[in-house]
Parts: structure tokens; C-alpha cells; sequence
């Protein structure tokens, strides 16, 4: 770089020509690093804007502080004849999933229930969840690295999928192996995938026949998936995440609500639908089992426990003690994840040592109600 000191020193000595060629050259370069540094800054600034849309429980409340959950965005269809473009393979699709993750469970479950572990692989990310997403760790139980491409984060498989998608990197997420891409990353739909297009590569032909979604109880189940996913399923998060008092009020009346509502029913019948295990049940249940653990304390749903209504409580250990179903159930995780990922709620991240809950203990319902 062109010395000024020395130029001006010796500006009398020197041709004016050749100064304003220093000069010249000066101000170029001075341009020059004016713009990489306008370029870096750039780069900041897209990295934090990135960052922006990876999970942060403090920016997904509306204006009223009503907490507002997003849409899925890959919404594929796995078929046994393959007329979807996604047929069902053994070892073909890889499954992402969190412990501690309502949603993820369902998928667990039904993977359970069918017998498929032998075919769909699955991939447990940390409990912990922080600015960058769900993250990929050997350190922690139960928890892998990730097996196909050596990622550190779930975003980077969407980002793989679609390199400018620009939501939220939620699990789970059933990926494509051989077109490298997400297939689906909706629950509800990955469960009805499980309950039916892979019946070929079920383990027995006792969870070949398993129907959770039978044909001549779709309009009840999806009456119930209806409300319950309103007032239950997703009303605990709306009371938790919740910024204002009155979002809170408006959603935690129509929760227990709902629970007393599902005492009622669960009076006179063993499930939801009769006395047949369904995708309604699933799904009530991997809200229920979190219930007393973190929601009722961390998500200041505490009117009431699940050990409190005597008709859910029994259904709840019911569910857990079926078929393997409790083997899908980790309390460390769900409880450390709430806990310490939700610094919004909970700023130190401090795991609460309870409650105790024996979801082992008798239920009697299959005495109640007949097997």
C-alpha cells in the first residue's frame, strides 16, 4: 500500500504525475477493501438472518402472544405399489426422530406396532435444542450421530432437500435415501404410511393384520384427531408458549375442557373409538404421557394431573403397557429437553427431579372391559 507519510514528506520532490498515480492507486485499493468488507458484513448479516429461522421458542407467537404452530411443508406419500413416486422399500427410507418429541413418538409407536424396525432405520437427535436446531450427538443415551451424510444438525438435511427452504426443522422426518430427499416430515401422515404400505415387511402377521386407522371407524377417529389435536394436543403448547395472560386464558379453559370431556368418554369404553386400539389413541396418548411430567409444571398446566382423573390415568398406564409401546417412552429425555432447551420459560435450564409416576402399575381396564 502506498506509504502517505512518505508521500507527503517528499510531495515537493516528486513529479505531480507521479503522485496522483500513487494517489489513484490508493484510493483503489481503499475501494477495493470497502467492498469485501461490505460483502463480509453481508455474510453476517445472512448467517443471522439464517439463524433467525432455526427454532427459537420466543419468535412463534403472534402479535397477541397466541403461540401459532407452522405447517409442514413436505407432504410426499410412501405407497405399497410405488404409484406415488415413493414406493415402499426395505431400508429405503431413514426416520429422524426426537425422544422427546409428541409428534416424533407417534412414529415410534406405530413402528412399534407394525413391526418395522428391522425396515426403517431410525436416528435419535439430542434432547437438547437450541439456536441451530435439532442436533446430532453420540454423547448422550440413546442419541447417533447422523448415518448418511456425517451432518451435524437436522436443518442441514432440509437445506440438503431444498436448498432454499426457508421454515422451520422440525422432526420427524422420514428421508428418501435413494432420491436424497424428505419424503414427509407430518406425523399424521407418516403414521397412516406405517399402518398400511409397508404391511409386506411387517415382522408378524398378527402386526400385518394391526389396523389402526380400520375403515369402519375412520369418521369417528378423525372426528376425535379433530378436537383433541385442538383443545389437547396442541392446546398444551399454546398455554406453555404463550406470551400474554389473556393467550393463556383463551387456551388453557378449553384444555381441561377437553380432559374432563375425555374422562367422561373413557368411563364407558376401554379407547377412544371402543374397545379397539387406534391412531386416536396414539395420538392422545403422546401428549398425555408428557402430561404430568413437564407440561403441568413447565407449561403451567397445573389445574389438574393425569394421575388427578382416574378414567385417563388407568387409560394412560393401559396404552404404555401395550404391545412394547412403553419401550418408546425415555423421561429423560422429555424432561430434559423441555426444561433445558425452553430458556424463555425457563432461563437456567434447571431439570426438575420429578414427578415419581408409575406407569407400570395395574390399570385394570382389560378386566373392566374385557380383552
Amino acid at each position: 500500500m502506498v506509504n502517505l507519510y512518505w508521500l507527503t514528506i517528499h510531495r515537493t520532490q516528486l513529479p505531480a504525475k507521479f503522485i496522483q498515480l500513487r494517489m489513484r492507486r490508493f484510493l483503489q485499493i481503499l475501494i477495493r477493501l470497502a467492498g469485501r468488507s461490505v460483502q463480509a458484513q453481508a455474510g453476517r448479516n445472512m448467517t443471522s438472518v439464517s439463524s433467525s429461522k432455526n427454532t427459537t421458542f420466543s419468535k412463534i407467537a403472534n402479535e397477541k402472544g397466541e403461540f401459532v404452530r407452522s405447517a409442514s411443508s413436505f407432504r410426499n406419500t410412501v405407497t405399497a405399489d410405488g404409484s406415488s413416486g415413493f414406493p415402499a422399500e426395505r431400508d429405503r427410507y431413514h426416520l429422524y426422530v426426537s425422544l422427546a418429541c409428541p409428534w416424533a413418538h407417534r412414529t415410534l409407536i406405530c413402528r412399534k406396532l407394525k413391526g418395522l424396525e428391522d425396515v426403517l432405520p431410525v436416528t435419535v437427535v439430542d434432547w437438547l435444542l437450541l439456536s441451530n436446531g435439532w442436533e446430532f450427538t453420540d454423547k448422550k443415551p440413546k442419541c447417533s450421530l447422523e448415518p448418511l451424510y456425517g451432518f451435524s444438525y437436522v436443518k442441514e438435511l432440509y437445506f440438503k432437500a431444498d436448498p432454499h427452504y426457508a421454515g422451520r426443522y422440525t422432526v420427524p422426518v422420514l428421508w428418501d435415501k435413494k432420491q436424497e430427499t424428505i419424503c414427509n416430515n407430518e406425523s399424521a401422515e407418516i403414521i397412516r404410511m406405517l399402518n398400511t404400505e409397508f404391511n409386506q415387511f411387517c415382522r408378524t402377521s398378527e402386526q400385518k393384520a394391526c389396523d389402526l386407522y380400520p375403515l369402519d371407524l375412520r369418521q369417528e377417529i378423525d372426528e376425535h384427531n379433530s378436537w383433541i389435536y385442538d383443545q389437547v394436543n396442541n392446546g398444551v403448547y399454546k398455554c406453555g408458549f404463550a406470551t400474554s395472560q389473556e393467550a393463556y386464558d383463551k387456551n388453557v379453559v378449553p384444555l381441561f375442557d377437553a380432559l374432563d370431556r375425555l374422562e367422561t368418554i373413557l368411563e364407558s369404553r376401554r379407547f377412544l373409538c371402543g374397545n379397539r386400539l387406534t391412531e386416536a389413541d396414539i395420538r392422545l396418548f403422546t401428549t398425555l404421557v408428557r402430561f404430568d411430567m413437564v407440561y403441568v409444571g413447565h407449561f403451567k398446566c397445573n389445574k389438574k394431573r393425569i394421575v388427578d382423573y382416574p378414567n385417563l390415568w388407568a387409560y394412560t398406564r393401559d396404552i404404555y403397557q401395550h404391545d412394547g409401546i412403553g419401550e418408546t417412552v425415555d423421561p429423560q429425555h422429555i424432561q430434559r429437553h423441555y426444561q433445558a432447551s425452553h430458556t424463555n420459560i425457563n432461563p437456567h435450564g434447571i431439570v426438575a427431579i420429578g414427578p415419581d409416576l408409575d406407569f407400570t402399575a395395574p390399570h385394570g381396564r382389560d378386566k373392566k372391559f374385557g380383552q
